[in-house]
């Protein structure tokens, strides 16, 4: 599902991680931990091509990256959704219509406003959908980000930080969201600083933890 090989990057002359190999199967729910400036967003931009990696081999969805063409990144991105940090609205765009946007871009003829509703609804925005960003707290946003991110019915969730600004409570209703669709059967990898939202999840699901430390990735140890 998602494979790197010997993946190195860096930035302003400063090694970010190298010789990176790991193997995310299908269906899994990983999380990426590390200090920050580690380089947690970094990975998941290379995981979502909006990096391509300096050195070493990328392989996502099954296919080998390198040296595909801006059509086959555009047909791959449609089986990746990511829940950015700072949730990228058009504010003065609906909740609906910035749920809406990946359909738009990617061209999709088949009609999915339909489900639109329901999307709504399991975030427990069904009455939202036409307030504006601006209008909406810290965890409304990030689970407008969210059904955003999987309203082309992606196959790989990925998601930096989706916890990082919202209390406990917001936390734990975003970590559920995350669960039920890797129950579905997505791929989950979510970076976060939130050791204890870490554990949380462990206790309910069969997560595994990378932790990126010193240009490095590892799985941690079973006390996380």
């Amino acid at each position: 599902m998602i494979e790197l090989d010997k993946v190195a990057m860096s930035y302003g002359g400063r090694t970010l991680f190298q010789d990176v190999s790991l193997s995310i199967s299908p269906g899994s729910f990983h999380f990426l931990t590390g200090p920050s400036g580690a380089g947690k967003t970094t990975l998941l931009k290379l995981c979502s091509l909006e990096l391509g990696a300096q050195s070493g081999h990328l392989k996502l969805l099954g296919q080998d990256v390198q040296g595909i063409d801006r059509d086959q990144i555009a047909r791959m991105r449609r089986r990746i959704g990511v829940v950015h940090q700072d949730s990228r609205f058009v504010d003065h765009l609906s909740v609906a219509e910035n749920v809406m946007l990946p359909v738009a871009v990617s061209g999709r003829s088949t009609d999915v406003s339909g489900d639109l509703g329901e999307l709504l609804g399991w975030v427990g925005l069904a009455d939202a959908a036409e307030r504006t960003p601006p209008e909406l707290s810290g965890g409304e946003r990030q689970r407008v980000a969210l059904a955003r991110a999987i309203i082309l019915s992606p196959e790989i969730v990925l998601a930096d930080e989706p916890t990082g600004n919202v209390d406990w409570d917001m936390s734990l209703r975003l970590l559920d969201l995350l669960i039920e669709l890797n129950r579905l059967g997505k791929t989950i990898l979510c970076a976060t600083h939130d050791l204890n939202l870490i554990r949380h999840a462990k206790s309910r699901v069969s997560a595994r933890v990378l932790r990126i430390k010193d240009g490095a990735v590892a799985l941690a140890g079973a006390g996380l």
